[in-house]
């Protein structure tokens, strides 16, 4: 049975009872915009776009969290209104443009109602996620996300990325482990983007195994790419984590 639970509506846990030490992440599972926001003044073609969320991002962790029997820590927010990827003092943590789109509803924000967004959309998430850490021996940080296939024009042939920052002992191995599919290091995104944040933040600072996963949207696009990619990702990260003698059965 899957057991959810939400800290005011922005962030939801599903499996808290899960038995596994590893710990999932889906910082962008949602394009949600909440109502008082206006839509942010963004047209609707970016609202339902790899720009708001990740696509299919959260239905892999979902059923990852089946086949690993970890918990799920997700955002229920669009990135648009706060990236919870992102520290409070990067400045795409509220983007006021996103590849081809403008978000007018974040232009010209004040400290206050940038710190508002902070303490209504952010700090739930990480406290939360740090709380879920915290209840598991060694707890092992895997976080999923979704990438689009062609950005700015460019066509993107990678199909899974693995991504580390200074920590690559977990990303090391699930190299080592990944086979038949293009999958590289650190791409098409790397630290130097900003990206291992969450990583930083709850994982590498504490000497927590981590990893970032990065899939390309077109693959995870319906059901069956979905589960198709999810039971990939689970046997490759049963392996790597094997491989390193780690027993994730002890939460």
């Amino acid at each position: 049975m899957v057991v959810r639970q939400s800290d005011e509506s922005v962030v939801e846990v599903s499996r808290g009872e899960a038995r596994s030490a590893i710990v999932l992440v889906c910082e962008h599972a949602s394009p949600h915009i909440p109502a008082a926001l206006l839509d942010l003044g963004i047209k609707p073609a970016a609202r339902r776009s790899h720009v708001a969320w990740d696509p299919g991002a959260m239905a892999v962790a979902q059923q990852l969290s089946q086949h690993l029997d970890a918990v799920l820590v997700a955002s229920t927010v669009s990135r648009l209104v706060y990236d919870c990827n992102r520290p409070p003092e990067a400045p795409d943590a509220i983007p006021t443009r996103n590849e081809a789109y403008e978000v007018p509803g974040n232009v010209g924000l004040t400290d206050e109602e940038k710190h508002a967004r902070v303490v209504r959309y952010y700090i739930p998430f990480r406290e939360r996620l740090a709380s879920e850490i915290a209840r598991r021996t060694d707890p092992v940080i895997v976080t999923i996300h979704s990438f689009t296939p062609i950005y700015n024009g460019e066509k993107r042939d990678v199909e899974i990325g693995v991504l580390h920052d200074r920590d690559s002992v977990l990303a090391d191995a699930v190299m080592r482990v990944a086979d038949s599919r293009d999958v590289r290091r650190n791409a098409p995104y790397g630290p130097e983007d900003g990206v291992t944040h969450t990583l930083k933040e709850h994982a590498i600072r504490y000497g927590h195994l981590n990893v970032m996963i990065e899939v390309r949207n077109d693959l995870i696009a319906d059901d069956a790419g979905q589960t198709a990619m999810a039971k990939t990702l689970a046997g490759w990260i049963t392996q790597a984590l094997e491989t390193l003698g780690v027993d994730t059965c002890k939460a």
